[in-house]
């Protein structure tokens, strides 16, 4: 992948050269003049990308990244991990991950690794492309499918290539503490994000936010604050309106986004993400958070990965169904779930595949996933309300 003339156009619009770019999910980009990405009259915000959101969640949305935005995430980061580097993209560029990697390697002077990824990824590929890199300080940002998928029966070359990496940065959903204990186990240095494209992406670094970014749980839900927030969302001033807004903190007037994310602090003050608020299951007139069914599984002995979802019930108006990538039988599952978790939150509907249905950032495909689930409780062969499926 040619990513020069991508680079140039960030590097340019960073330094208040050029247009906001805007980057299309095949790589290419188109320019939009400041003035007309929507902002105040006599503004002086630069905006240098225009990102869509992940669409994991509904229809995404164009967020607009200012210069100043980018420039305190990467700073931020670059703090967190302790020094700057070269940087292997494995994620496409038209979503915040991908994007932040190309715009903290410009910020650091250094020259990204694009790895291959038009045959999809895999480890071969990761391999392949993590060899080229040169620089002593080594960085890149995975999701946890990609991740899970490297530590699988990993090759030698390619564990000997991951130990190499200062960090790998892991985000983008919901991280099995099995894969991440194997992870840090085989002597990779994994460090969880939690951010998103209204935060300049990854903006928490292992429940700790980053230098600048401030964070508060406000009636349950997650708020983060601070100079990576963006300026808004392009032609959606009401949408902007309802998540985002300006608040005094210690004296100074800070810029937040709130999430929508349910979340708390634990003894130590870390973030500790809680899941969706829309994702709340409610389930025979009994709320079900859909984040702990899948912290849940993720115990269950040859669970790799599970994403937990409702699905519509005539009698229970909902009911918790799970799609799982896992080595157990279905009477493993609910055994092992069952001893984990109260018998009411037990996913009535379970789908084994080999792979979860991924989005192009690499998220689980929300909408594939509750479409299979759906048909599968519908299934013929479905016994008591739950079926297992290869």
């Amino acid at each position: 992948m040619n990513i020069e003339p991508l680079l140039k156009a960030l590097s340019e619009a960073l330094a208040g050269e050029s247009p906001a770019v805007q980057i299309a999910p095949d790589g290419s980009f188109i320019l939009i003049p400041q003035n007309e990405l929507g902002l105040p009259a006599g503004s002086e915000t630069e905006i240098a990308a225009v990102v869509l959101t992940s669409g994991s969640t509904g229809t995404p949305k164009r967020t607009l990244l200012s210069v100043d935005a980018l420039a305190a995430s990467s700073v931020g980061t670059a703090l967190a991990l302790r020094g700057e580097g070269q940087w292997l993209l494995a994620l496409p560029t038209n979503y915040v991950a991908g994007l932040q990697v190309l715009v903290r390697s410009l910020f650091a002077g250094t020259r990204p690794w694009a790895m291959d990824l038009s045959g999809g990824f895999t480890p071969e590929a990761f391999t392949e492309a993590a060899l080229e890199l040169t620089d002593k300080m080594r960085f890149t940002s995975l999701v946890p499918t990609q991740l899970s998928r490297l530590l699988n029966n990993p090759s030698a070359e390619t564990l000997t290539v991951l130990r190499r990496f200062n960090a790998i940065l892991l985000g983008g959903g919901p991280i099995n503490p099995v894969l991440l204990e194997a992870a840090r186990g085989a002597g990779l240095n994994v460090v969880t994000t939690y951010g998103m494209s209204e935060t300049c992406g990854g903006c928490v670094y292992d429940g700790v936010p980053l230098d600048g970014v401030q964070l508060t749980i406000r009636d349950g839900l997650v708020v983060l604050g601070g100079d990576v927030v963006a300026s808004g969302y392009l032609d959606n001033a009401s949408l902007t309106a309802a998540s985002f807004f300006e608040e005094e903190h210690d004296g100074e007037l800070v810029r937040w986004y709130s999430t929508g994310d349910l979340g708390e602090l634990d003894a130590e003050g870390r973030l500790r993400v809680l899941g969706r608020v829309d994702d709340v299951i409610i389930s025979g007139g009994l709320k079900v958070s859909a984040s702990t069914v899948t912290d849940g599984l993720h115990k269950v002995q040859g669970v790799r990965e599970a994403f937990v979802a409702p699905i519509p019930s005539a009698e229970w108006g909902q009911a918790v169904a799970a799609m799982v990538v896992g080595s157990c039988s279905l009477a493993e599952l609910l055994d092992g779930a069952a001893a984990v978790m109260e018998s009411h939150v037990v996913p009535k509907t379970v789908v084994f595949v080999s792979e979860l249905p991924l989005l192009a950032t690499g998220k689980p495909d929300r909408t594939a996933i509750l479409a299979a689930l759906a048909d599968a409780a519908l299934a013929p062969n479905a016994e008591n309300g739950t079926t297992a499926r290869a």
